[in-house]
């Protein structure tokens, strides 16, 4: 049983990146499918999909890598976490690097990027941290 399954998602993810993997398979739920929709939209993976695997179904997202083999996904970093929750209003979303990379929020309407969240303006628990 896992604490914490959304940095479990992110550290799979950081590893993957790291040996240059063409993609990696995650333990499915709609929080992690959120996730990968937000990862998918903002540009940082090619694509996701959902493998029936015994015993459990699993999310495979397809990395994305430069032209010449450079990460797209530079750092990821857990923010919020199941001791020490982080909470954000909408006025309070920074850009993350100057507009270079994004923060991702579970809010009321859905897993949505810092971008969406000010558009929306609707804040919410803060997930993680991409560039």
């Amino acid at each position: 049983m896992l604490t914490d399954p959304i940095a479990d998602m992110l550290t799979r993810i950081r590893n993957a990146v790291s040996v240059e993997r063409p993609s990696v398979d995650v333990p499915l739920s709609l929080l992690k499918r959120g996730l990968a929709d937000v990862l998918k939209r903002e540009g940082y993976i090619w694509d996701w999909q959902v493998v029936e695997l015994d015993p459990v179904p699993q999310l495979r997202l397809e990395l994305k890598y430069g032209p010449a083999g450079e990460h797209v996904i530079q750092h990821i970093k857990r923010v919020s976490s199941p001791g020490r929750r982080v909470f954000r209003r909408a006025k309070e979303l920074r850009p993350v690097l100057n507009g270079q990379g994004i923060t991702i929020l579970s809010t009321s309407g859905g897993v949505v990027s810092d971008r969406e969240a000010r558009q929306k303006n609707i804040g919410g628990e803060v997930l993680c941290e991409i560039w």
